[in-house]
């Protein structure tokens, strides 16, 4: 663990250091260095802590989304490079180490073995995000949109905080491995209750639920596109981690506390695809869009099968890489056109036939085309959810049509049609856009040949 974990704190001071004509080689090859590194993690386990320190440990459920986190840092750097251009060298160096600030807290919070430490990085993950969205933001309502992520989090964690206080005074111990093998079920008591809401709704408002996602299209519209990046394929599985983590202290099925959350997660997945089906702001369309990806990821996790664990694993990744590349697309075309209005940007095909070939790549795994990753994971969990109650099956059904709905509304909107007349001449798309998409596609199509790597099922 230690030798990603050091590298990556060692990029602050590369930041810092760096004379300005190679601060964005240094950084961004020695971030892919780290990615590359990294990848060793994926070499499949067959017992349950890889690597157990007093601090972390690595396991199926936590290695797929450490690898992610690592492969995202430099794709991060690449794609910020364009809007930076105008602004000094010492703003350029404080973005920089504001988005590498936020990697150590990521990967401690995915690796972390003891219940008080991931508390601390899942918290501590909030601080950067909330400069890169305040300070970086296009718009002056970044600010609104920062006090919404803020008072969100804050106000669903410190519940948790005293649901993990609770827990060690029973307990003794918060170290993971000993609470699973002590399996602290809850009490069906109304403080057993209590604690277990706590636990999991920290994490339901970071994942996001239907009903406590309003801050994610504020934040995401807001967002510069390193932060919508973060926020897309990182933030938001750090809720989908939780509660795959947090399940097990908490007595489920004797409580009926999952039927709300299934519930409210399958009705929002609903919702927010035919919230996107008459979206007009791009980058709003695509952050809707991640709240009904994981809405079906948080009804799977509840359910708590090995099947619905394992769809949700490959929703995740599969949803981190897709929603990250949509995020960079979308900047692609607001760079060019300064408007994220899908009116007054459509109909670019033409002038960017290249980038047109990414935006349909993107929109097919998006929408689950076989044989991606995506309907791997989309199945699994429609099948997880129908053997746990056939009725899911109408839910979940429309929720997957209206999908492919809104995901070809958005490919035809934008790539099809007549060019506002207000687009006289644009700029070409660079080989660094195309190496940014490249190195979001060429692991999703690799992960079709290997889908056990993210799956957690040896096999």
């Amino acid at each position: 663990m230690l030798k990603i974990l050091m590298p990556t704190i060692a990029l602050l001071p590369l930041t810092m250091l760096s004379p300005h004509k190679h601060l964005w080689t240094n950084t961004t090859a020695y971030s892919l260095l780290i990615a590359t590194a990294s990848l060793q993690w994926l070499t499949p386990t067959y017992y349950p802590n890889k690597g157990l320190t007093p601090w972390t440990s690595i396991d199926q459920i936590s290695t797929p989304l450490l690898v992610l986190s690592c492969w995202l840092l430099p794709l991060m750097l690449m794609a910020s490079q364009n809007h930076l251009e105008q602004e000094p060298p010492i703003r350029k160096r404080i973005f920089i180490a504001t988005v590498v600030a936020v990697q150590p807290f990521i990967l401690l919070a995915f690796s972390a073995s003891e219940l008080m430490l991931f508390y601390i990085a899942f918290e501590a993950t909030l601080i950067p995000t909330l400069i890169l969205i305040t300070r970086w933001g296009n718009q002056p309502e970044r600010l609104n949109a920062g006090i919404y992520l803020l008072f969100y989090t804050l106000a669903s964690s410190l519940p948790l905080l005293v649901a993990i206080l609770h827990l060690h005074n029973q307990m003794g111990t918060l170290y993971f491995p000993m609470l699973k093998l002590s399996h602290p079920a809850a009490s069906s008591s109304w403080t057993g209750m209590a604690s277990s809401l706590a636990l999991l709704v920290a994490f339901m408002v970071k994942a996001p639920l239907y009903g406590l996602h309003l801050w994610l299209p504020k934040a995401h519209v807001e967002a510069p596109i390193a932060g919508s990046m973060l926020l897309a394929a990182l933030l938001l599985k750090l809720g989908g981690y939780g509660i795959m983590r947090m399940t097990i202290f908490t007595n489920l099925p004797s409580s009926n506390l999952h039927y709300p959350f299934i519930t409210l997660a399958l009705w929002g997945a609903l919702m927010t695809s035919a919230i996107c089906l008459r979206q007009i702001d791009l980058k709003s369309l695509i952050a809707y869009s991640s709240v009904s990806h994981m809405g079906l990821v948080v009804a799977a996790t509840m359910i708590q099968t090995q099947w619905a664990y394992s769809g949700a694993m490959i929703l995740m990744i599969s949803h981190g890489l897709t929603s990250s590349m949509l995020f960079c697309l979308a900047n692609t075309n607001y760079e060019r056109t300064h408007s994220r209005i899908l009116l007054l940007t459509r109909g670019l095909q033409p002038l960017l036939p290249l980038m047109a070939t990414w935006w349909l790549l993107a929109n097919l795994t998006n929408m689950a085309l076989p044989p991606t990753t995506n309907l791997m994971a989309e199945l699994t969990i429609m099948v997880a959810l129908f053997n746990w109650s056939s009725l899911t099956i109408i839910l979940t059904g429309t929720a997957i049509l209206l999908t492919a709905s809104y995901t070809l509304y958005m490919l035809i909107m934008t790539q099809r049609g007549s060019l506002p007349s207000h687009i006289k001449s644009i700029q070409n798309s660079s080989t660094r856009e195309h190496l940014l998409m490249a190195l979001h596609m060429i692991p999703m199509i690799l992960l079709i040949f290997k889908p056990e790597l993210i799956s957690g099922i040896p096999t």
